[in-house]
């Protein structure tokens, strides 16, 4: 009798352990789910607090470079204003002076040093995203290939150059001249951060920036791209200089070599061109840049520049209307054209056009009109001008280009005059339009 109570006391007994074993079990389950789920939110809240601080990074420095390229634009527009009277005037002057006239030599220097600010100001321009481009549809592949002998020249021979180039590469549509520019730019910055020398690994590809990509670069547009990289192995970046790369004038270089202004020319014409540029660096490991175009999806033709020698020299006996806000940028075109032959009728803004226009008893065949214009644009005027003056002809001309196709592309027949201009550049165009 004692042994059977002893039996069924043993099996309670081993039955409420196995009930405690079974409820450590469930509670351990329970607790290994609970403390997996916890990890996981706290690496999702972790991902999620690098990604938002990412990208506040990313708006900042966007908006940052913004700030910066509209008052780069601003001042390239008014030094180009004040560059087209110099290097006008001066003209003029070379014209006066003789062959062997003593201040030749120094009227000489002073066109010269207006040609350098000239390009100075285009860069800055490229940076802020306010240049005239000429897009076409072209393959990345052959912009590297044609300039690779000079690309191999550039670097020197400390510096092995690879090129490795997807041959099922897309059209992209871009700046012909400007893409180039984009490739030297980047070459030379590789060349010197390798002193001593090393390796550059230039790439081609196709990649598809899917929308994982674009919450990361919301600047970007999914979709298909080519990728254009360039690795080397020089002493690389740090996260301040990182951060700093693409603003002109700042530069890792000591001074007196450069202006700084290679890089944010770069990133200017890459954003106007539709598309992305990273960088991956780290100090002592070498640099990588990254640039993506968008799949050209239509094709587009630069205007036809072809010019003879008879066009460069004709004038004519047309009117024009010169619209300008910049008092000697107007004294300067009217006297040229006046000069060519043409009658010229001059206003300061839009509405001092329109009253010229009205007032005129004769035709007007052009109107030369600046792109900016206190108050009203200068599309703005040639679009009422037309109605006053049924056949006249519009040009438009600026320093200051932003969103120029833009414009272009609402009135087909209107050519450019990019600012700083020469009196042959301005006779040129103004012919080509007249017989447009």
């Amino acid at each position: 009798m004692a042994a059977s109570t002893n039996q069924t006391e043993a099996a309670r007994l081993r039955a409420r352990l196995e009930r405690e074993r079974r409820i450590r079990q469930e509670a351990e389950t329970i607790a290994e789910v609970a403390l997996r789920d916890l990890y996981e939110k706290r690496q999702a809240l972790a991902e999620e607090t690098a990604l938002r601080q990412e990208l506040e990074l990313q708006i900042h420095q966007a908006q940052k470079l913004e700030a910066i390229g509209r008052l780069a634009g601003g001042v390239a527009h008014d030094f180009n204003n004040l560059l087209t009277i110099i290097i006008g005037m001066n003209e003029s002057v070379l014209d006066v002076l003789g062959p062997s006239h003593e201040g030749r030599p120094m009227a000489t220097e002073v066109r010269k040093a207006a040609e350098r600010a000239g390009r100075l100001t285009r860069q800055l321009l490229a940076f802020s995203r306010r240049q005239l481009l000429m897009p076409t549809v072209l393959n990345l592949n052959a912009v590297v290939t044609d300039l690779q002998q000079m690309l191999t020249y550039l670097v020197g021979v400390d510096i092995d150059v690879r090129i490795v180039l997807d041959p099922t590469l897309r059209p992209i549509s871009v700046d012909h001249g400007q893409l180039e520019q984009v490739l030297l730019n980047l070459v030379l910055n590789a060349r010197d951060s390798m002193p001593e020398g090393g390796q550059l690994l230039i790439e081609t590809k196709n990649v598809d920036l899917d929308g994982k990509y674009h919450q990361r670069h919301p600047d970007v547009r999914p979709g298909p791209h080519v990728m254009l990289a360039l690795t080397d192995t020089g002493h690389g970046l740090g996260p301040e200089a990182r951060v700093r790369l693409f603003e002109p004038f700042f530069t890792t270089k000591e001074m007196g070599r450069g202006y700084g202004l290679g890089l944010a020319v770069v990133y200017g014409i890459v954003k106007q061109s539709g598309g992305h540029i990273v960088v991956y660096s780290e100090p002592n490991t070498g640099t990588t840049f990254r640039l993506y175009f968008p799949q050209a999806t239509e094709s587009r033709r630069p205007d036809d520049v072809a010019i003879d020698d008879e066009e460069r020299s004709r004038g004519g006996t047309e009117t024009v209307l010169v619209i300008e806000d910049e008092p000697g940028v107007l004294l300067l075109a009217g006297g040229i054209l006046e000069q060519m032959g043409y009658v010229v009728l001059r206003a300061l803004n839009g509405p001092e056009a329109l009253t010229v226009a009205r007032a005129h008893d004769g035709p007007i065949h052009l109107a030369l009109a600046d792109v900016i214009l206190p108050g009203m644009k200068g599309p703005e005027v040639t679009d009422k001008l037309k109605p006053l003056r049924p056949g006249i002809k519009v040009m438009f001309m600026s320093g200051y280009t932003d969103n120029a196709l833009g414009f272009r592309g609402a009135d087909r027949s209107a050519l450019f005059l990019q600012k700083p201009f020469t009196p042959e550049s301005l006779c040129r165009q103004v012919r080509r339009a007249l017989d447009s």
